[in-house]
Parts: structure tokens; C-alpha cells; sequence
């Protein structure tokens, strides 16, 4: 028996070793971070070095962190904005599940196109019908489509708006700096950079007004009530910097994801391969076998010990079409029969020849007549 290959990176990451070190060493030790004694003074040293350490990654300061219990969380915070000083919230027509369920009656959808990206038109549209707050991720997780939100945000200010962006699958995989593309409140999570589950961060610009969305306490500048997870944010301190560090490792991940999605289009060029003429991060691939539904496939590689997954993992259980390639006005034949695989800093070539093995026997069942 071969042992089980993981490629299903986006839903969530192996724990680097240094975050596992920085987590086990928290854990040895006593003392909350909001007590003023010593044993409580070096856990609030590890979540302060562990701040600044997720600051770094994403291009803004400490004090514009706010940690919290992992990126849902965060996503709710920030879109809670918009309700407290009289917003609308548009949202893109591809966000996460955790952007999408905060609409309001009074929200809109932001259209994309074929290609995925953001309607720039419809987007100006929206907002010349009053202050909002917009929220467009950076990348997708089911096709690692980039966002322009250098663009977006420019469109947003010059309306009066603030602009949020769900940055989950952004960082550590392509170069993510909230300052420079002009965010008003940007979203981490640990477990997508090698960090623990259950700890993500909401990052915001001084200047915004943001407020807590759990009370009770004076943590994390009273923005996030409830005593830290001292470990957990330690470990994604530490994933961040090791991310930062390893960056430009991910040009060699593209090329495994490309000589996977060449090895396709030569053997079975049927295969729809979502997102190919759009930017996208270099570990992703979207495939759309039609009339092979997700779950079949899926099946099929579990089998073979193989771990793929269809849609965001935030909706197991609930394999369909996908809401996010019917946005992108795909029909159900295609937008039901997709999988992503999704690669990491582990991943090897020989990943790849084992995937394609599964792979393309399944494909050329389901060649179309001729």
C-alpha cells in the first residue's frame, strides 16, 4: 500500500515545524497574556512577537492586528462595519461562504465574468448608489483566480467607500501587502500558511473605526473579547514568518501545477481547465470533466488514496455544483463535475505522475463522441 498523497493544500496545510516548535513551547508554559505578573508578561511577549510577525507578512503594523478565533470570524467582524455607520455591504459574486451569508436586505452582488474577475463596470454602478463597504477576495479557493484589487480599491475610495478583502488564500502564495493596494481591512488564517486551526486575523487601517463583534473583555485593544489562544497564535506567528521566508519557493510549485495541466491538455484536451487565461496562484487547478459528477471523482481518488476536493471545504457534506463556477456562469454539466487540486511546499513530481495516474484514466472514460 502506497502511502496517502495529500493534495488538498487549500483546505488546509500540514503544520510547519516551526510553528509546531513555537506551539509546544507556549504550551509548556503558564501565564495569561492579560495578567501583569511575570508568567503573564512572557505570554504576552509570545503574542506580541507573534502579532508583528503576522504584520510583517501582509504589509502593515502590529497594532493593525487583531487576532481572532480563525478567519470566519474575522470575515464577520470586518463586514459588521457596514451595519454599525449605515453601509451597504456589496460582496463579490465568488466570495467564501463566511462573506457571502453576512448579506444584508440591503447588500448586492457583485457580478464577474467568464473569466472570474470582478465586473469593474458593474462594480462603479453599485457604487454610485451610496457609501459601501465592498468585499472581493484576493483569491479564490476553488480556482485560484487573483483578484485586481489594487484596481477595486480605487474605484471604492473615489465613491467614499471601504474596501475589505478576504486574504486567506492570498498569503504565502503570491506577494500580499494590505498598505500598497490600498485595503482598508484585510482577513488571515493560520491553517492556510502552515499554522494551527482555529486562529485567523482581521488586519485594518488606523484610521477605521472598527469595533468588536465579542464582548466581554479587554483583549486585543478591546477589539476581540475572551483570552488569547497563546499557542495557537504563536504557531502563526511562526507559520508567517516561515511563509514570508519560503515565498519564492511557490515559482517551483507553479511549474509542478503547470506540467500537471499540460499533461492534461495534451492527453485529454475535453478536460476543462477553469481560470487557465486568468491570473491565478501557481498551486491551483480547477478541472471540469463533464458528465464525470464531483463526487464520483472524488470517490474515485479516495480509493486510490489520493486527497483532492470539490468546492470549499467550509461546505463538505454539500457536494453540488459549485456556487462559485455557476457565478462564473458555467452550466451544472460543468459546474458539478469539477475538482481542485491544490498543491504546497511538499508537494513533489512524482505527486504529480501518481495524480495523473488516477486522473486520466477517469478522463478518457469520459471522452466525448466523435
Amino acid at each position: 500500500m502506497r502511502p496517502p498523497l495529500y493534495l488538498d493544500w487549500n483546505a488546509t496545510t500540514p503544520l510547519r515545524p516551526a510553528a509546531r516548535e513555537a506551539m509546544v513551547a507556549a504550551l509548556a508554559e503558564v501565564g495569561n497574556p492579560s495578567s501583569i505578573h511575570g508568567f503573564g508578561r512572557k505570554a504576552r511577549r509570545r503574542v506580541e512577537d507573534a502579532r508583528d510577525q503576522v504584520a510583517a507578512l501582509a504589509g502593515v503594523t502590529g497594532p493593525q492586528i487583531t487576532f481572532t478565533g480563525g478567519g470566519t470570524e474575522a470575515n464577520n467582524q470586518a463586514l459588521s462595519l457596514a451595519a454599525a455607520h449605515g453601509r451597504r455591504l456589496l460582496l463579490g459574486a465568488t466570495e467564501h461562504p463566511s462573506v457571502l451569508e453576512c448579506a444584508r436586505a440591503d447588500s448586492a452582488v457583485i457580478p464577474v465574468g467568464p473569466d472570474g474577475l470582478i465586473d469593474l463596470a458593474a462594480l462603479e454602478l453599485l457604487l454610485a448608489e451610496g457609501p459601501a463597504l465592498v468585499s472581493v477576495q484576493a483569491v479564490n479557493s476553488e480556482t485560484g483566480i487573483i483578484q485586481p484589487l489594487a484596481a477595486i480599491a480605487d474605484r471604492v475610495h473615489r465613491h467614499g467607500g471601504w474596501v475589505h478583502s478576504d486574504a486567506v488564500q492570498a498569503a504565502g502564495r503570491i506577494p500580499f501587502d494590505m498598505t500598497a493596494l490600498g485595503l482598508d481591512l484585510a482577513t488571515l488564517s493560520a491553517h492556510k500558511i502552515g499554522g494551527p486551526q482555529g486562529v485567523g486575523a482581521l488586519l485594518a487601517a488606523p484610521s477605521l473605526p472598527l469595533a468588536p463583534l465579542l464582548r466581554g473583555g479587554g483583549q486585543e485593544r478591546r477589539l476581540r473579547a475572551g483570552t488569547e489562544n497563546v499557542a495557537g497564535i504563536a504557531g502563526f506567528g511562526a507559520a508567517a514568518q516561515a511563509t514570508q521566508a519560503g515565498l519564492p519557493a511557490y515559482a517551483a510549485i507553479a511549474a509542478l501545477r503547470d506540467r500537471l495541466e499540460d499533461a492534461i491538455r495534451t492527453a485529454a484536451p475535453w478536460v476543462r481547465i477553469i481560470g487557465a487565461d486568468s491570473p491565478r496562484v501557481g498551486n491551483t487547478s480547477c478541472l471540469a470533466l463533464a458528465g464525470q459528477p464531483a463526487n464520483s471523482q472524488l470517490m474515485a481518488f479516495d480509493l486510490a488514496g489520493i486527497a483532492v476536493s470539490a468546492g470549499s471545504a467550509c461546505s463538505s457534506g454539500k457536494v453540488k455544483a459549485s456556487p462559485v463556477l455557476t457565478a462564473m456562469g458555467l452550466g451544472d454539466d460543468i459546474a458539478g463535475a469539477a475538482i481542485r487540486v491544490s498543491l504546497g511546499w511538499d508537494t513533489m513530481e512524482t505527486d504529480i505522475d501518481r495524480f495523473l495516474a488516477c486522473y486520466l484514466p477517469l478522463a478518457a472514460r469520459a471522452r466525448p463522441a466523435t
